[in-house]
């Protein structure tokens, strides 16, 4: 016959079973609880970048590319159609005023200036030429005009004597009208010999000046051929820098073609492009702020292209560190214009996520750790900064590094 179990005994079977019932479940729990832990994608705080919103000035920029490049550059050109010679000097040499840098072919050249010579000589010889028989022509009419004053002088006497003689009837009457007409004839004869002379010395002058300006035009031309000829022993025109030199012996060059650049590679400048859409915003005495890797320099833009080729607006940066250690020819560099100034706005840090003012994505930090994506407003910004019009408030954190990985994801877990 069985024996039946003491209340107080089955009461405490009872509350074990509820204890291993309850520790199972808890287990279970737990184990969901870890399971969903891991299955939830997660980031290390290592591998991302946060920035704290808060309110602060935004010097507002627009980015360009740029070139750094030397504030002074002289481009020599060959001043004659020619083939190179010699050449002296090798791209990185120093030089100074007067160095020969290469020689050029110009037997053609010379042999040009010497016939220009031989003409200017020439036509030397008939402005002399010319002024000695204009000398000679009008001395002849000078003394005929003398002449014939002495001969109305003559006539005058005559017409005063014959009225004489015929005043006390020794003389005629026709005769007084001969000598009298003979006297008139002679007056307008030595007032055409005047006449003539004024203008033969007007005809003779102008003939004369015209040749004159002639000869100094052909004397311009000797010189101007002189000068294009010691132009062409291609000598340094100032101290600096051998940046290029044509080496190529024998090859024809054309007039005006580049042959050498001398460049001061002491003190450096930037070229900039800009998209033509961003080019309003970009003037003459804007600030800008030129990246090299990590350092920045300060400048101001002294140039702007007027009108955009392939679609970018070309402008010049005067730096004013100019002659900085980090500068060099050709090294590519990134450009901020700055184009105005918004005060106590909320900012947030910039980054790879910035493409310009638009809506975005971003993850913000949650109080329990976590990162969740948040439809985000925003405005201009600058090499540091950007605006944020909305979707964020001062205080929270905001990564603002490259979650391109994570794009499908709202939430993940900070490691």
């Amino acid at each position: 016959m069985d024996k039946e179990i003491p209340i107080e005994e089955r009461r405490k079977a009872k509350r074990r079973n509820i204890i291993k019932i309850s520790l199972i479940a808890g287990g279970c729990i737990a184990a969901i609880a870890i399971a969903v832990t891991m299955i939830r994608p997660s980031v290390s705080s290592k591998d991302i970048t946060l920035s704290t919103a808060e309110r602060g000035t935004i010097e507002a920029s627009v980015s360009a590319t740029g070139k750094v490049a030397p504030a002074f550059e002289e481009i020599i050109t060959s001043p004659v159609a020619s083939r190179i010679l010699e050449v002296y000097c090798h791209e990185g040499d120093s030089v100074d005023i007067g160095t020969p840098l290469l020689s050029l072919d110009l037997r053609s050249t010379e042999t040009e200036l010497g016939k220009l010579s031989d003409e200017r000589r020439m036509k030397a010889n008939e402005v002399e030429q010319t002024s000695l028989n204009t000398r000679t022509y009008l001395d002849n009419l000078e003394m005929q005009i003398k002449v014939k004053e002495m001969a109305v002088n003559r006539l005058a006497a005559e017409v005063a004597n014959e009225r004489r003689l015929d005043s006390i009837g020794s003389g005629t009457g026709d005769k007084v009208h001969e000598a009298q007409l003979a006297y008139n004839t002679g007056k307008l004869e030595l007032a055409q010999l005047r006449n003539q002379l004024a203008n033969e010395r007007r005809a003779h002058r102008s003939s004369l000046d015209s040749k004159r300006l002639a000869l100094n035009i052909f004397e311009k031309d000797v010189s101007q051929m002189q000068q294009t000829l010691d132009d062409a022993h291609i000598k340094s025109p100032r101290r600096g820098t051998l940046t290029f030199i044509d080496n190529q012996l024998g090859r024809q060059v054309a007039v005006g073609e580049k042959v050498a650049v001398i460049s001061d590679l002491t003190r450096f400048k930037v070229s900039g492009e800009i998209a033509e859409s961003m080019g309003d915003r970009v003037s003459v005495g804007s600030g800008v702020i030129v990246r090299l890797g990590s350092t920045s320099l300060q400048g101001t833009v002294s140039n702007l292209t007027p009108k955009s080729t392939d679609g970018s607006v070309s402008f010049t940066v005067k730096l004013d560190d100019d002659d900085n250690p980090r500068l060099r020819a050709g090294q590519k560099v990134q450009i901020f214009v700055l184009y105005e100034v918004m005060d106590n706005v909320v900012r947030i840090a910039n980054g790879s996520y910035y493409k310009g003012p638009g809506d975005y994505e971003l993850f913000v930090q949650t109080a329990d750790n976590e990162l969740t994506r948040r439809k985000v407003k925003i405005g201009a910004g600058n090499y540091d900064y950007v605006e944020v019009m909305s979707g964020i408030s001062p205080g929270e954190n905001v990564v603002v590094s490259d979650m391109t990985t994570y794009q499908k994801n709202n939430k993940l877990k900070i490691k």
